[in-house]
C-alpha cells in the first residue's frame, strides 16, 4: 500500500471518529501538475512524487512548520518514537495509528482531521492532463457537464469542449443542425460550441414540446369552408389539399399562402411531398405532380379510371391507389406509367412503397404484395373480415389495420400472419411505424402502443384525459405520439411510460363539431388542419413553433457564465 492509500485510512479512521464535528477547513486552491508517477515543480523541474505527508504539505507549497500546537516542549522519547514507527511496516504502522487514534481525545482527533483532509480536497481535473480530464468528464451527464462548467474557468473550458458534447449528443440521438442560429445577446464570433448549443437547443424544443412553450398558433386560413383532406408539410413549406379542388403552399414562418394550385376538377383526396415536389390524387381520376416553389404543374397523369384515393412517394417514383381496383407505377421525372398492379376485387384504400416492394389494401378485405418491375402479386394476405384501411411496411413487416377492430402483422417475405392484436373496438384509421413499435389510432377514441416483435400491447392512451371521440390522425417522434381527433383537440402522450402530457390544441369549438382532420409535426413545429362538418369551426390550419430562442440565456465572452437556468430545465 503506498502512501496514499494509506493517507486515505487514516482519514476515514478519522471522519468515522468525527461524524458529529463540523467538517474541517475549504478546498485547498492549490493546484499542481502531474506528469505519470512524477510532478512538476513550482521550478519546472520534474520530481518523484511525495513520499511522506511532510512532503506533501511542502509540495503544495505550506511551510514545514505545523500548526502552533501550545503543548510545551516535545515530550522526551519522542524521537525514539518516531524512529521506532519510521522502521516498522506498512501494516505495523496501520496497526499502531488505528491504536494511537482510538485512544486521543476528540480535539486531537480534529487537530488530525485539519492537517489530513485538505489533501483530498485537490482539483484533481486540474492535475490531470486534458486528454484525461475529457476522459473522465464524458462520463458525466449532461446537466452535471452544465454543472461543472461553473466550478472555476478551466473546468469551463473543459466542459465545454466540441467533441466532448459531440459524443452527448451522439448518446443521446441528437443531429446536428447545419446552421445553429446565433443566440440573442452574444456578440459575433462569441458562441457555445456548435454541439454544446445544438444539445442544448434540442433540450430547449423537447421541454417546450412537453411543457407547453410555443409561440402563439399561427391561423392560416384559405379553404373557406371547405374539408382539408390531406396535408404535407417540408422544409419551411406547407401544402394542403381539400374538397374545394385546390391545393395551397403556405409558409410554416410567416403564415403566408404562397400559392395556390390549381387544375384539378375535382376534390383532392391524397397527396405526397419530397422537397419542393407535390403529387396529388383527386376524383377527377388524375394525380397531378407540382413544382410547390414555381407553382406550376409539371405532369398531369392520366390512366385511373376512378378517384385516387391514396398513393406513397419513393424517390422519383410514386405508386397510387384508386377505387377502380388496381394500383399505378408512376415516373415522376416524364409523368409516364411505367406498370399497372391488377388483380384487387374492390377498391384501393392505401398503399406503401419502399422502392422494392408494393403493398396494398383494398375493401375486398386484404392485403397483397407486389414486384412492381414484373407486375406479380407475391402475396395475397388474407384474414381481415372487413375492409382494410390502413397499412404500414418497413421492408420486413406488413401491418395492416381493418373495419373489423383488429390489427394484423405479417412477414412479407413469406406472407405469413405472424401476429394478430386485438383490443380495439372499432376502425383503425391510422398507424405509424418505427423501429418495431406500432402506434394505432382508432375510432374507439384510443391510442395504442405495440411492440410487433412480440404482439403485445405496450400501452393504451386513455384515462381521464383521453380523446371523447373518434381518432383522425397520429404521429410519434421524439419519444412524443401526437394524436388528433373529432373531439377538436391534439393530445401529446409520452411514448414510453403512455402518461398523457398536455393538450397541445384545444379548438373552441372542441365538443360542439370543431374537428382536426390531419396533423403533421417537424422537430420543431406542429402543423394541424381542423374544421368543423356542421359549421361551427372555420377551416384553417394552426402551425405552432416550439424553437422559442427568446428563452434562451445570454452568453459573454471572458466571464464565469451562470447555466443554472439551463442545469434546472434538465
Amino acid at each position: 500500500m503506498g502512501f496514499y492509500g494509506t493517507l486515505k485510512l487514516i482519514f476515514n479512521k478519522v471522519k468515522r471518529k468525527l461524524d458529529h464535528v463540523p467538517e474541517g477547513r475549504p478546498f485547498s486552491s492549490g493546484k499542481k501538475q502531474w506528469r505519470g508517477d512524477a510532478y512538476l515543480s513550482p521550478s519546472g523541474g520534474i520530481q518523484r512524487p511525495p513520499a511522506t505527508f511532510g512532503e506533501l504539505r511542502l509540495a503544495d507549497g505550506h511551510s514545514a512548520q505545523r500548526r502552533r500546537v501550545n503543548s510545551g516542549p516535545p515530550p522526551s522519547g519522542l524521537q525514539d518514537w518516531l524512529g521506532t514507527f519510521q522502521a516498522w511496516s506498512v501494516p505495523e504502522r496501520l496497526l499502531a495509528l488505528n491504536q494511537l487514534i482510538d485512544r486521543c481525545e476528540t480535539g486531537q482527533v480534529k487537530h488530525v482531521m485539519q492537517l489530513i483532509e485538505p489533501q483530498f480536497q485537490r482539483d484533481f481535473i486540474s492535475l490531470l492532463p486534458k486528454e484525461l480530464a475529457l476522459y473522465v468528464l464524458n462520463f458525466l451527464a449532461p446537466r452535471d457537464l452544465l454543472r461543472a462548467a461553473q466550478t472555476c474557468r478551466y473546468w469551463r473550458i473543459l466542459a465545454e469542449d466540441n467533441l466532448l458534447w459531440r459524443e452527448k449528443c451522439r448518446e443521446e440521438g441528437v443531429p446536428q443542425f447545419s446552421s445553429p442560429r446565433q443566440r440573442p445577446g452574444v456578440r459575433p464570433g462569441v458562441a457555445l460550441g456548435t454541439w454544446k448549443s445544438t444539445y442544448i437547443r434540442q433540450h430547449r424544443i423537447e421541454s417546450n414540446w412537453r411543457n407547453g412553450g410555443a409561440r402563439q398558433a399561427k391561423v392560416l386560413k384559405g379553404h373557406d369552408d371547405h374539408v382539408i383532406t390531406c396535408l404535407q408539410f417540408s422544409g419551411d413549406l406547407i401544402v394542403s389539399g381539400s374538397d374545394d379542388n385546390t391545393l395551397k403552399v403556405w409558409s410554416a414562418v410567416t403564415g403566408e399562402c404562397l400559392r395556390t394550385l390549381t387544375g384539378h376538377t375535382g376534390g383532392v383526396w391524397c397527396s405526397q411531398m419530397a422537397a419542393a415536389t407535390v403529387v396529388s390524387g383527386s376524383t377527377d381520376r388524375t394525380l397531378r405532380v407540382w413544382d410547390a416553389d414555381g407553382g406550376e404543374c409539371v405532369h398531369t397523369l392520366y390512366g385511373h379510371t376512378s378517384t385516387v384515393r391514396c398513393m406513397h412517394l419513393h424517390g422519383d417514383r410514386v405508386v397510387s391507389g384508386s377505387r377502380d381496383t388496381t394500383l399505378r407505377v408512376w415516373d415522376l421525372a416524364s409523368g409516364r406509367c411505367e406498370h399497372v398492379l391488377t388483380g384487387h376485387a374492390a377498391a384501393v384504400r392505401c398503399v406503401q412503397y419502399d422502392g422494392r416492394r408494393v403493398v396494398s389494401g383494398g375493401y375486398d378485405y386484404v392485403v397483397k404484395v407486389w414486384d412492381p418491375q414484373t407486375e406479380a402479386c407475391l402475396h395475397t394476405l388474407q384474414g381481415h373480415t372487413n375492409r382494410v384501411y390502413s397499412l404500414q411496411f418497413d421492408g420486413v413487416f406488413v401491418v395492416s389495420g381493418s373495419l373489423d377492430t383488429s390489427i394484423r402483422v405479417w412477414d412479407v417475405e413469406t406472407g405469413g400472419c405472424i401476429h394478430t392484436l386485438t383490443g380495439h373496438q372499432s376502425l383503425t384509421s391510422g398507424m405509424e411505424l418505427r423501429d418495431r413499435i406500432l402506434v394505432s389510432g382508432n375510432a374507439d377514441s384510443t391510442v395504442r402502443v405495440w411492440d410487433i416483435r412480440t404482439g403485445r400491447c405496450l400501452h393504451t392512451l386513455q384515462g381521464p384525459n383521453k380523446h371523447r371521440s373518434a381518432v383522425t390522425c397520429l404521429q410519434f417522434c421524439r419519444g412524443l405520439v401526437l394524436s388528433s381527433s373529432d373531439d377538436g383537440t391534439v393530445k401529446l402522450w409520452d411514448l414510453r411510460t403512455g402518461a398523457w402530457l398536455r393538450d397541445v390544441v384545444a379548438l373552441q369549438s372542441c365538443g360542439s363539431g370543431g374537428v382536426v382532420w390531419r396533423i403533421k409535426a417537424s422537430d420543431t413545429r406542429l402543423v394541424c388542419a381542423a374544421g368543423s362538418r356542421v359549421g361551427t369551426e372555420e377551416t384553417k390550419l394552426l402551425v405552432l413553433d416550439f424553437d422559442l430562442e427568446e428563452k434562451t440565456p445570454s452568453w459573454s465572452d471572458g466571464e464565469d457564465v451562470s447555466e443554472d437556468s439551463i442545469c434546472q430545465d434538465f
